[in-house]
Protein backbone atom coordinates (compact mmCIF):
# COMPACT_ATOMS: atom_id res chain seq x y z
CA UNK A 1 0.00 0.00 0.00
CA UNK A 2 3.15 2.54 -0.32
CA UNK A 3 5.08 4.17 -2.75
CA UNK A 4 8.12 1.24 -2.63
CA UNK A 5 8.76 -0.84 -4.95
CA UNK A 6 8.32 -4.87 -4.18
CA UNK A 7 9.68 -7.53 -6.07
CA UNK A 8 8.46 -11.80 -5.66
CA UNK A 9 9.43 -14.33 -7.68
CA UNK A 10 6.94 -17.74 -8.37
CA UNK A 11 8.30 -21.29 -8.94
CA UNK A 12 5.90 -23.79 -10.76
CA UNK A 13 7.25 -27.08 -9.16
CA UNK A 14 5.23 -30.80 -10.17
CA UNK A 15 6.80 -34.58 -10.76
CA UNK A 16 6.32 -35.95 -14.27
CA UNK A 17 7.75 -39.53 -15.00
CA UNK A 18 11.43 -38.46 -16.45
CA UNK A 19 10.75 -40.55 -19.83
CA UNK A 20 7.48 -38.13 -20.38
CA UNK A 21 9.39 -34.61 -20.26
CA UNK A 22 10.62 -32.69 -23.19
CA UNK A 23 13.29 -31.19 -24.32
CA UNK A 24 14.17 -27.52 -23.75
CA UNK A 25 16.83 -25.67 -24.82
CA UNK A 26 18.49 -21.86 -24.51
CA UNK A 27 21.82 -20.08 -25.23
CA UNK A 28 23.62 -23.19 -23.52
CA UNK A 29 21.80 -26.59 -24.73
CA UNK A 30 22.59 -30.20 -24.49
CA UNK A 31 21.39 -33.04 -26.69
CA UNK A 32 21.64 -36.41 -25.33
CA UNK A 33 21.59 -39.69 -27.75
CA UNK A 34 22.51 -43.55 -27.30
CA UNK A 35 24.24 -45.90 -29.58
CA UNK A 36 24.62 -49.42 -29.12
CA UNK A 37 28.74 -51.09 -29.74
CA UNK A 38 29.05 -53.25 -32.11
CA UNK A 39 32.10 -55.12 -32.39
CA UNK A 40 32.59 -57.60 -35.66
CA UNK A 41 35.24 -58.79 -38.20
CA UNK A 42 35.38 -55.15 -39.46
CA UNK A 43 35.52 -53.77 -36.33
CA UNK A 44 34.04 -51.58 -33.67
CA UNK A 45 30.41 -49.77 -34.84
CA UNK A 46 28.01 -47.54 -33.22
CA UNK A 47 24.06 -48.03 -34.09
CA UNK A 48 21.73 -45.21 -32.78
CA UNK A 49 18.96 -46.72 -30.51
CA UNK A 50 15.76 -45.56 -31.74
CA UNK A 51 12.52 -45.81 -29.35
CA UNK A 52 11.79 -49.16 -31.03
CA UNK A 53 15.08 -51.00 -30.18
CA UNK A 54 15.20 -53.84 -27.16
CA UNK A 55 19.25 -54.18 -25.97
CA UNK A 56 20.18 -57.64 -24.26
CA UNK A 57 22.14 -57.98 -20.87
CA UNK A 58 25.62 -57.49 -21.56
CA UNK A 59 25.38 -54.84 -24.55
CA UNK A 60 27.59 -51.99 -24.44
CA UNK A 61 26.19 -48.52 -25.08
CA UNK A 62 27.83 -45.59 -25.58
CA UNK A 63 26.05 -42.23 -23.79
CA UNK A 64 26.98 -39.28 -26.43
CA UNK A 65 26.44 -35.64 -24.89
CA UNK A 66 26.16 -32.55 -27.13
CA UNK A 67 26.64 -29.41 -25.65
CA UNK A 68 26.38 -26.30 -27.24
CA UNK A 69 27.17 -22.67 -26.00
CA UNK A 70 26.26 -19.42 -28.07
CA UNK A 71 28.37 -17.47 -26.32
CA UNK A 72 31.45 -17.96 -23.36
CA UNK A 73 30.86 -19.63 -20.09
CA UNK A 74 32.44 -20.07 -16.59
CA UNK A 75 31.55 -22.29 -14.05
CA UNK A 76 28.95 -25.39 -16.39
CA UNK A 77 27.37 -28.06 -14.46
CA UNK A 78 26.17 -30.91 -16.78
CA UNK A 79 24.00 -33.86 -15.12
CA UNK A 80 23.22 -36.85 -17.41
CA UNK A 81 20.80 -39.25 -15.56
CA UNK A 82 21.37 -43.17 -16.52
CA UNK A 83 18.70 -45.90 -16.18
CA UNK A 84 18.83 -48.48 -13.48
CA UNK A 85 20.30 -51.16 -15.48
CA UNK A 86 23.21 -49.36 -16.91
CA UNK A 87 26.40 -49.62 -15.54
CA UNK A 88 29.30 -47.26 -16.58
CA UNK A 89 32.38 -48.59 -17.31
CA UNK A 90 34.34 -45.70 -16.00
CA UNK A 91 34.10 -45.70 -11.97
CA UNK A 92 36.83 -43.21 -11.07
CA UNK A 93 36.02 -39.67 -10.77
CA UNK A 94 38.44 -37.10 -12.42
CA UNK A 95 40.35 -34.60 -14.62
CA UNK A 96 39.38 -34.83 -18.68
CA UNK A 97 40.35 -33.69 -21.32
CA UNK A 98 38.19 -33.69 -24.93
CA UNK A 99 39.95 -31.61 -27.58
CA UNK A 100 40.20 -28.10 -26.23
CA UNK A 101 37.59 -28.91 -23.39
CA UNK A 102 38.93 -29.32 -19.76
CA UNK A 103 36.19 -30.79 -17.33
CA UNK A 104 35.98 -33.05 -14.20
CA UNK A 105 34.15 -36.32 -14.35
CA UNK A 106 32.23 -37.54 -11.32
CA UNK A 107 30.31 -40.84 -11.61
CA UNK A 108 27.70 -41.08 -8.92
CA UNK A 109 24.97 -44.56 -8.26
CA UNK A 110 21.91 -42.80 -10.98
CA UNK A 111 23.97 -40.32 -12.92
CA UNK A 112 27.25 -38.63 -14.14
CA UNK A 113 28.25 -35.28 -13.45
CA UNK A 114 30.42 -33.03 -15.47
CA UNK A 115 32.04 -29.84 -14.01
CA UNK A 116 33.75 -27.33 -16.19
CA UNK A 117 35.25 -24.60 -15.50
CA UNK A 118 35.49 -22.66 -18.66
CA UNK A 119 33.12 -23.47 -21.72
CA UNK A 120 33.99 -21.08 -24.26
CA UNK A 121 31.30 -20.67 -27.59
CA UNK A 122 30.94 -23.57 -29.89
CA UNK A 123 30.09 -27.24 -29.97
CA UNK A 124 31.26 -30.10 -27.96
CA UNK A 125 31.02 -33.76 -27.52
CA UNK A 126 31.51 -35.98 -24.54
CA UNK A 127 31.14 -39.71 -24.39
CA UNK A 128 30.99 -42.42 -21.76
CA UNK A 129 30.19 -46.02 -21.93
CA UNK A 130 27.32 -48.02 -19.98
CA UNK A 131 27.11 -51.63 -19.72
CA UNK A 132 23.35 -53.78 -19.92
CA UNK A 133 23.28 -55.36 -16.55
CA UNK A 134 19.83 -56.31 -16.07
CA UNK A 135 16.74 -56.60 -18.13
CA UNK A 136 12.89 -55.10 -17.84
CA UNK A 137 11.72 -51.37 -18.53
CA UNK A 138 13.49 -48.39 -17.61
CA UNK A 139 13.22 -44.85 -17.46
CA UNK A 140 16.91 -43.29 -19.00
CA UNK A 141 16.26 -39.40 -17.29
CA UNK A 142 17.32 -36.29 -18.82
CA UNK A 143 20.86 -34.48 -18.79
CA UNK A 144 20.56 -31.08 -17.69
CA UNK A 145 22.95 -28.21 -17.66
CA UNK A 146 23.59 -24.88 -16.18
CA UNK A 147 25.99 -22.18 -15.59
CA UNK A 148 26.31 -21.38 -12.21
CA UNK A 149 27.59 -17.76 -12.61
CA UNK A 150 24.28 -17.01 -14.71
CA UNK A 151 21.52 -19.72 -14.05
CA UNK A 152 19.22 -18.57 -16.12
CA UNK A 153 20.87 -20.69 -18.89
CA UNK A 154 19.87 -23.80 -18.36
CA UNK A 155 18.46 -26.36 -20.37
CA UNK A 156 17.68 -29.87 -20.43
CA UNK A 157 16.80 -32.98 -22.91
CA UNK A 158 14.45 -35.48 -23.33
CA UNK A 159 13.29 -38.24 -21.88
CA UNK A 160 13.66 -41.55 -23.10
CA UNK A 161 12.21 -45.24 -22.44
CA UNK A 162 15.11 -48.27 -22.43
CA UNK A 163 13.72 -51.84 -22.75
CA UNK A 164 15.86 -54.75 -21.83
CA UNK A 165 15.12 -58.36 -23.40
CA UNK A 166 14.74 -61.44 -20.51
Amino acid sequence: NGSTPSFGAMYWQYYEDLDKISQQKTGLAVDKKLFKENVSDKGVSLTELTSTDKLKIGDKVVVRLTVRADRDFDFVHLKDMRAACFEPTQMTSGRNWRGELSYYQETKDASTNFFIDYLSKGTYVLEYSVYVNRSGSYSNGISTIQCLYAPEFTSHTGGVRIEVAK
